[in-house]
C-alpha cells in the first residue's frame, strides 16, 4: 500500500503514472501500477487509456497554441512517443514513424537490424508455428540453424515442446516479438491471401 496520496501531486494520478512509466525498464500491467500507487485497478486502467488517447492526439495532448503545431486547425496532434499496450503490459515507446529520427540521434544512422535471412526465417516461424528447424529449412531451401540461433538469442523466438513424430524442438514466437510488432496476439498478423494464388487459403497462425 502506498504511503502517499496521488492527488497530493501536481497532475494527480495521470502525472504519477507518467513519472513511473518514465522510470520503468520494462512493460508493467495496470495492476502493478495500481499496487504501487495505492489505487484501484480499474481507475489506473482508465487513466492509462486516457494518457494513450492524449499522446495519440485524441481530444487532448499537444494542441493549438501549445507549440504552434496544428495551430491553424486547432486539432490535437500525436506526440513523438506513444503509450503502448502489449501482452506484456504498458510502456512508453517511440512512435514508429519517428524511428529514422531516433536512429540518427542514437547511432548516427548505424542501426542493428535483422538480416534478410533473419526476416525470412522470422516470418516462416510466425505463420507456421509451432514449426521445427527442418520445416523452416525446407521452406527456405537452405539450412537456417545459424539464423534461428540469432533469433533465439534476441528473444524473438523460443523452443516450446517437441514434434511428436521426430522429437525435434518446436519453434514459436515470443511475447517480445508481439511487442516489437505492436500486436496483442498472433491473430493480428496480416493475412497472406493477397500475396498467394487465388486457390490458396488464408493462412493465419493460431494460439
Amino acid at each position: 500500500m502506498a504511503y502517499f496520496d496521488v492527488d497530493e501531486f501536481p497532475g494527480g494520478l495521470k502525472a504519477c503514472l507518467e513519472a513511473v512509466l518514465m522510470a520503468a525498464d520494462r512493460p508493467y500491467a495496470a495492476a502493478d501500477f495500481a499496487r504501487v500507487l495505492g489505487m484501484d485497478d480499474a481507475a489506473v486502467e482508465r487513466a492509462l487509456e486516457d494518457l494513450r488517447a492524449d499522446y495519440d492526439g485524441v481530444g487532448g495532448g499537444l494542441g493549438a497554441g501549445g507549440d504552434g503545431v496544428g495551430a491553424e486547425s486547432g486539432a490535437a496532434v500525436p506526440r513523438g512517443f506513444e503509450l503502448r499496450h502489449t501482452v506484456r503490459g504498458w510502456r512508453l515507446a517511440t512512435r514508429a514513424a519517428f524511428e529514422p529520427v531516433v536512429a540518427a540521434f542514437v547511432s548516427d544512422g548505424k542501426v542493428s537490424r535483422l538480416s534478410q535471412a533473419a526476416l525470412e526465417t522470422m516470418a516462416i516461424i510466425a505463420y507456421q508455428q509451432p514449426v521445427t528447424r527442418g520445416r523452416v529449412a525446407a521452406i527456405r531451401g537452405v539450412n537456417s540453424d545459424g539464423v534461428i540461433r540469432s533469433l533465439l538469442v534476441r528473444g524473438l523466438v523460443a523452443e516450446r515442446g517437441a514434434d511428436e513424430e521426430t522429437g525435434a524442438a518446436l519453434l514459436v514466437t515470443t511475447d517480445l516479438f508481439l511487442e516489437h510488432m505492436g500486436f496483442d496476439d498472433l491473430g493480428q498478423l496480416p493475412a497472406l491471401t493477397p500475396f498467394l494464388p487465388e486457390s490458396a487459403q488464408d493462412v493465419r497462425p493460431t494460439e
